[in-house]
């Protein structure tokens, strides 16, 4: 990554605008596959009634059991499994989809990254993981709530979770003189998950090799710090691990546990 790649403003504003939408062809698949078992269920229970009627009709003594019809062989191998456990399975693999995309999705070759400013702190987040950007409003504070948490700001109805992002990633340099030079305008929001942070300015949208970030190691400290941006030195958030901790009530200095959600 060299100095000049950063994109022009209109492509910055192409990315903001844009939010990350689930995929509804995966949902349709699953709905056909639960069709699916049903009805071959259904075929079960009819063989299953057919075999009983054969082993009512009176036939001659004989120590081994009559051969299943030709149709048998293939039924009864998926007769053994019941329609529950079958569901279940179709029910795992669903689950499990969204957890591969988690995993690797800016860990694999070149993607991009939005760039943003907070006190003077340059931030980055991937594409992959931004669920949107909003021009901040105004909030409701709400009692009980860790000193970082601004309150909740309606969006279309929706309440959005707003996080001043000052206080959260370095409280130890957080102080009055800090609080009131804070000019906050954007609110970043994280996934799919209705956490966002303040931001006071859009840098810009930058694509970055595997190589133009110092990707962190070591699990402990700070997990929602995935690496450093090594041109900017820059910290690039890791969305699902901030979002964790952001519902375990935790700052940016704090381990990620086992603690229940407390917002």
């Amino acid at each position: 990554m060299s100095k000049g790649q950063f994109a022009n403003e209109g492509v910055m504003e192409d990315y903001l605008s844009a939010l990350l939408t689930d995929d509804p062809v995966i949902e349709a698949v699953q709905k056909q596959s639960v069709a699916r078992l049903l009805e071959q269920a259904k075929i079960e229970e009819q063989v299953r009634a057919e075999e009983q009627a054969r082993v009512e009709v009176p036939v001659a003594p004989a120590p081994e059991p009559p051969k299943p019809a030709p149709v048998a062989p293939p039924v009864s191998e998926t007769g053994s499994v019941t329609q529950t456990s079958l569901a279940e399975k179709v029910q795992q693999k669903s689950v499990a989809m969204p957890t591969q995309q988690e995993q690797a999705e800016f860990r694999q070759g070149s993607f991009q990254a939005l760039f943003f400013k907070v006190a003077g702190l340059t931030l980055a987040v991937p594409l992959t993981e931004l669920g949107g950007i909003h021009k901040l409003e105004k909030t409701s504070a709400l009692l009980g709530k860790p000193k970082w948490f601004n309150g909740v700001m309606l969006h279309r109805d929706e309440k959005l979770n707003v996080v001043d992002t000052a206080q959260w990633v370095m409280p130890e340099k957080y102080d009055e003189t800090l609080a009131e030079s804070l000019n906050y305008q954007y609110l970043i929001m994280l996934g799919d998950s209705g956490w966002g942070l303040s931001c006071e300015s859009l840098v810009n949208t930058v694509k970055l090799e595997q190589d133009d970030v110092k990707w962190r190691e070591h699990h402990g400290k700070r997990p929602w710090l995935a690496g450093l941006v090594k041109e900017k030195m820059c910290a690039l958030i890791d969305a699902s691990q901030l979002v964790k901790m952001l519902e375990q009530g935790l700052n940016s200095n704090d381990e990620d546990d086992a603690r229940e959600p407390v917002l």
